[in-house]
């Protein structure tokens, strides 16, 4: 229990950060879902993103909660109840799952498990094709729209000992297993 509360902490301090920071661009960024991305990150020619994240674990984190082994695990480090309600579990394994109700779009499931905006951030500003090609371009900056890099910090909110489930983490294995480049133009 004591690892949760741990995790829990350090996402909220996360999130306070991201809240900060949202704050400072004067601009509150919501999280739209990955039906979203799904619209241009789905063709060969863009890549196929969407398609590439479909096929690993991430798209699946909620559904793992549903499992008999992740409820054994719930079980053994004090959850009660369903894993797919412990907000224990769903702080990483949802998509935003903390993140305050006008923040969220009603496009964003808990469904879609650990999606697009997990790892770059809410959506909601760099969403448009015309905002992506002015990004791409250089034309304007991604952290004035809410796009953001991903880097191990992003994933170790995660992927860490404080996770019942948790395999060593190294982070540039980690990133080549879950590539999705964009194509050179």
């Amino acid at each position: 229990m004591k690892r949760f509360i741990a995790l829990m902490l350090g996402i909220a301090i996360l999130l306070m950060f991201v809240g900060i920071y949202a704050q400072d661009s004067g601009k509150e960024f919501k999280y739209i879902g990955v039906k979203k991305c799904k619209m241009c990150h789905k063709s060969k020619k863009s890549g196929n993103q969407f398609g590439l994240w479909q096929e690993k674990a991430h798209s699946k984190a909620y559904e793992t909660l549903a499992s008999e082994q992740s409820k054994k695990v719930a079980k053994e480090v004090g959850v009660t109840g369903d894993p797919q309600q412990a907000a224990e579990c769903l702080v990483c394994h949802v998509t935003a799952y903390d993140v305050a109700a006008e923040l969220k779009e009603k496009t964003l499931t808990m469904e879609e498990g650990v999606s697009c905006e997990s790892c770059h951030g809410p959506g909601s500003e760099y969403k448009s094709m015309k905002t992506m090609k002015a990004l791409y371009a250089g034309e304007i900056k991604d952290e004035t729209v809410g796009l953001v890099e991903p880097t191990e910090e992003v994933c170790v909110q995660c992927h860490n000992e404080k996770s019942p489930t948790y395999k060593p983490f190294v982070y540039e294995e980690a990133v080549k297993k879950i590539a999705h480049p964009v194509p050179e133009k």
